[in-house]
């Protein structure tokens, strides 16, 4: 059985232990310390992830690396004397996820544009990188496509184009409609154990008030 192209990245991508890879990580991450931290690029490194996540090579779709700090938060110790236990300095964790973190930063850069999804591209001792795969909602040709229309803000009723009053996908990273939002969400999951999931916690602790 053949094996197509992308079946050949993938698996070198799954092998990370080789020494192929480390080596072109290394070089890779060397160049990628001295851009900025939300950079845009002309093409996907991993072109099978990808592909799999929803990018098409034309027009209305912007790829952004993204650059976060590995770890829990950053606290700074007390000055007054206190138990180890009780110094409050480590294992201080966001809810959030440092993908998800990646994913608000960069729709924070690019506000015009839409995150549709994102992936792991590389990681050093102090930061991770990913790569965020970001749509222009505003662009003919995403508004046309079938697959794409529903993030647009109009849709064409025959030849006319017709602004849509409430987007519903506006903003979709910031609400937790990604991939990663929903996995902090809970969304994931169904059945038992997840009944106050739907539509979200907050949502399930107003309706009991």
């Amino acid at each position: 059985m053949t094996k197509s192209m992308y079946k050949y990245i993938g698996e070198f991508w799954r092998n990370n232990k080789s020494p192929e890879f480390k080596e072109l990580m290394r070089s890779r991450i060397i160049q990628w310390r001295r851009e900025e931290t939300i950079q845009r690029v002309e093409r996907p490194t991993r072109i099978d992830r990808a592909r799999s996540l929803g990018y098409k090579a034309k027009q209305g779709y912007v790829v952004i690396r993204s650059r976060v700090r590995k770890g829990g938060r950053r606290k700074q110790r007390p000055v007054r004397g206190r138990k180890s236990r009780n110094m409050g300095v480590n294992k201080i964790t966001p809810k959030k996820s440092i993908k998800l973190i990646a994913e608000e930063r960069a729709a924070r850069k690019y506000s015009n544009l839409e995150v549709l999804n994102s992936y792991w591209v590389g990681q050093d001792g102090r930061h991770k990188w990913f790569e965020i795969i970001m749509i222009d909602p505003q662009h003919p040709a995403v508004a046309k496509d079938p697959r794409t229309s529903w993030i647009s803000t109009y849709e064409y009723r025959g030849d006319k184009k017709v602004y849509l009053k409430n987007p519903i996908h506006r903003g979709r990273v910031h609400r937790g409609l990604t991939s990663s939002g929903k996995k902090m969400r809970g969304q994931r999951k169904k059945g038992i154990g997840t009944e106050k999931n739907r539509p979200s916690l907050r949502r399930h602790n107003r309706r009991g008030n």
